[in-house]
């Protein structure tokens, strides 16, 4: 069974009119493309093409009309994202029509338009067929046919979403799935963001002088592996980061941003992204490959011939794992064991 998965996707504003029709100019000026989600993602379906399950974290709310608003009025250091409802059948338009599309709402921006904005956000994905993760504990089935089924299960560092930092929890949370389901996957908004964020330690992030705790990565992969979790998949910091194999289950701390239509940063390196793709069987991963992606301005995607990714993720990985770092082939992106 194979799962694809990709880090950040944004397919909204910041709630902004003033931004939402300069962007749009911008898209069509430069790039000759409409402003509409299913333009956005049409470049990212070559690199799920061959996947079961489509695996994404779903980093805005979704919806129309009245919400609760995130952000003080004229306020500078806020960010809040809604898409329009198109942006759930073009999230749904990622997977073939016999594969499986996860979204994740376990992240700090699905509740961008408040609670009523939650409840929007699934009830479009819901209606599109793209099922849902990450919105309580219990873990997500996905019934493959022909395979059998595994379990999904979405973290944040919240008391409204399952708290990766509550690391107890996180090992009751996927023993069950375990041992209901077999086979697990994890996937976890998890981590201090930017540029100088690249690095993974054994030690609690935190985000902006308020001091926001964003987790310890190292002790939640521990926690969801020693529970019996065959894959862990981080995203979060917009930069990619170290991953590493435990025998033969893998754990890639940041995936970095996949796709962010909004007033996202994309200097160099957080434009870097990538799918990961792991073919998994019987609670282990037997292989996993990496497609490196490429971001030249917000909403614009590329597969990157430069293939910078792979060698970002292969040296951060020598660095932070030097026993367990894995090792990425640079032509074909395969993850080596090290």
């Amino acid at each position: 069974m194979r799962l694809c998965a990709g880090g950040d996707i944004t397919l909204g504003t910041n709630l902004d009119p003033k931004w939402q029709r300069t962007a749009a100019q911008r898209v069509r000026a430069s790039y000759g493309m409409s402003a509409t989600p299913d333009a956005f993602v049409a470049p990212l379906r070559p690199l799920f093409a061959d996947a079961n399950v489509v695996l994404i974290n779903v980093e805005m709310a979704i919806g129309r009309g009245p919400f609760t608003p995130k952000c003080r009025k004229g306020s500078k250091n806020c960010f809040a994202f809604r898409a329009d409802p198109a942006a759930a059948p073009a999230l749904r338009s990622l997977g073939s029509d016999s594969a499986v599309v996860i979204g994740n709402v376990a992240n700090n921006h699905a509740r961008d338009a408040g609670d009523e904005g939650v409840d929007s956000t699934i009830a479009n994905l819901r209606r599109a067929r793209v099922i849902v993760t990450g919105k309580d504990s219990l873990a997500t089935p996905i019934l493959i046919p022909g395979w059998g089924t595994i379990g999904v299960l979405g973290f944040y560092t919240s008391t409204e979403t399952p708290d990766l930092r509550d690391l107890g929890a996180v090992q009751r949370h996927v023993a069950r799935a375990v041992e209901m389901y077999g086979t697990v996957v994890v996937s976890a908004h998890i981590g201090a963001e930017g540029v100088a964020w690249q690095r993974t330690g054994d030690s609690t992030e935190f985000f902006l002088e308020s001091r926001i705790d964003r987790g310890n990565p190292v002790a939640f992969a521990n926690a969801a592996l020693d529970a019996g979790a065959a894959l862990v998949i981080g995203h979060g910091p917009h930069v990619l980061r170290a991953a590493e194999w435990r025998d033969d289950r893998l754990v890639l701390y940041s995936i970095g941003n996949l796709l962010t239509y909004g007033p996202f940063n994309l200097v160099d390196p957080m434009n870097r992204g990538v799918v990961v793709c792991a073919d998994l069987s019987d609670r282990r991963v037997v292989s996993a490959e990496l497609r490196p992606t490429w971001q030249p301005a917000p909403g614009i995607l590329r597969s990157d011939p430069t293939k910078r990714a792979l060698t970002l993720i292969d040296s951060l990985s020598a660095l932070d794992f030097p026993w367990t770092g894995v090792r990425v082939d640079p032509a074909s992106g395969e993850m080596l064991r090290p």
